[in-house]
């Protein structure tokens, strides 16, 4: 029996995966901590109400958990927490006695149009006014070129699911 022996990654790669790891940790809660106070959003609250901003103010729940990366269970538990709040409700899908639509309320609507800009502030002030107009480029370059493969195995293993919520 043949074993290969691991790649371990060199100083600088080291050096990068523990930076971005670091960083993706730090910049995430400076940013959800400023959503909070400014806003009284979750990071996952303002993730729900900013899909379904991105349409008609409605998603499939499947869809949206799809979109989030998150099971269908753990988003209906959250949407039942966002619909105490008035920020959503669900909808029955005609004909899907199973399916649902996630709506977004007036009161959801108005909860994100506030939160927005000063969310942006923050994600401007954390990280993107830290940057050259070069290193936002490379960084997005790199976004690109990681998430395409992890976006294509999403959507194979998404086809491998159950049907329809």
């Amino acid at each position: 029996m043949t074993t290969t022996e691991p790649r371990w990654l060199n100083d600088d790669e080291m050096r990068a995966w523990l930076a971005y790891r670091r960083m993706r940790l730090l910049l995430s809660a400076e940013i959800n901590r400023d959503l909070a106070q400014d806003a009284g959003l979750s990071e996952a609250d303002y993730d729900v109400l900013s899909n379904l901003t991105d349409g008609d103010d409605r998603r499939r729940l499947s869809e949206l958990a799809a979109r989030m990366q998150w099971s269908k269970s753990r988003l209906s538990h959250h949407i039942t927490r966002m619909e105490q709040r008035g920020l959503v409700c669900r909808e029955d899908v005609d004909g899907d006695a199973r399916g649902s639509f996630v709506v977004l309320t007036p009161a959801g609507r108005r909860t994100i149009e506030q939160a927005a800009p000063g969310h942006v502030a923050s994600v401007r002030r954390h990280l993107m006014d830290r940057l050259t107009p070069e290193q936002i480029r490379v960084l997005g370059e790199i976004g690109d070129v990681v998430l395409g493969p992890l976006e294509d195995r999403g959507r194979d293993h998404d086809h491998a699911d159950d049907p329809e919520d």
